[in-house]
């Protein structure tokens, strides 16, 4: 898989997190996979790995939206925006393979896809806050 279809894979499991407690992701990971076709061994530890890494930091990467969203406090984003901002967020300040421009862009790529057709401006300007 490329680093995009990645990507998205760990978008639409992280946005599981909004509709399930915590303690039903591990299941909701694995019945999420088994209807992958064909993962390579390589492509599932880098989306478990990333998920794990969010979800591990979420707080903090809530507490960090939360500070320069304003007027727009998580409780109150689209979860589908919210989703896409945690995961670009991560890659920001997580992850040093990901340089900060394309992980803006990766997450504006999503937001045109599973967004509204706001979502590609808010989650650009609320990404560039963080930068």
């Amino acid at each position: 898989m490329t680093r995009r279809e990645l990507r998205e894979h760990i978008f639409r499991l992280l946005f599981r997190v909004e509709f399930h407690p915590m303690e039903e992701m591990a299941e909701q990971r694995a019945l999420y996979i088994e209807h992958l076709v064909e993962p390579t061994e390589a492509d599932l530890t880098y989306i478990q790995k990333k998920v794990d890494g969010i979800l591990e930091h979420l707080s903090d990467l809530d507490a960090r939206i939360d500070a320069v969203a304003t007027g727009w406090k998580i409780n109150r984003m689209g979860k589908v925006d919210l989703t896409i901002i945690r995961l670009a967020l991560f890659e920001m300040a997580y992850d040093e393979d990901v340089p900060t421009g394309v992980a803006i862009n990766e997450a504006v790529e999503l937001a045109k896809r599973y967004g509204t057709d706001e979502s590609p401006s808010f989650v650009n300007g609320v990404l560039a806050k963080l930068a």
